[in-house]
């Protein structure tokens, strides 16, 4: 008798187990789908949220100059080395040394996207985007330099 118990209780159990499952199908069933069908609607439909990081750039002005002060913090506060700064020392018009930015390279390639960098900018030199089509064959090409306009 104990074993014809048991096959009824793993029977009923089965049963309510396929009843759940089917509930939380047919829930997914109804609900809206969320796949984007990228690339094809990647200018009519894709919504990228504003946080994304995908890309570190450098604004400009109208005249082509940016905020950097060539004071390296980015380049310190990255965990893994992927900006490179390059500075020189000139005399202004007043007789001061000043350090000025000769190059900025930012390696897209090893970026981790962590924000450090700009979080510690104290002048907004740097920032980041959403623009996440970055691929290339050429692992080179990742390299980027951000001082020069585009």
């Amino acid at each position: 008798m104990g074993n014809f118990k048991d096959y009824i209780n793993g029977y009923t159990f089965g049963i309510k187990s396929l009843i759940v499952g089917l509930r939380t199908s047919m829930k997914v069933f109804r609900e809206k789908n969320i796949t984007e069908q990228y690339p094809e609607n990647r200018h009519t439909t894709l919504y990228i949220p504003e946080r994304h990081r995908a890309m570190l750039t450098m604004p400009h002005d109208e005249n082509g100059n940016n905020k950097c002060v060539a004071c390296g913090l980015c380049q310190m506060e990255c965990p893994n080395g992927t900006i490179r700064i390059t500075t020189e020392t000139r005399e202004t018009e007043e007789g001061k040394k000043k350090k000025f930015l000769v190059k900025y390279e930012y390696n897209l390639g090893s970026c981790m996207f962590c924000q450090l960098c700009v979080n510690i900018c104290p002048h907004d030199a740097i920032k980041f985007t959403n623009d996440f089509e970055n691929a290339v064959f050429e692992k080179e090409k990742l390299v980027l330099t951000l001082n020069k306009k585009n």
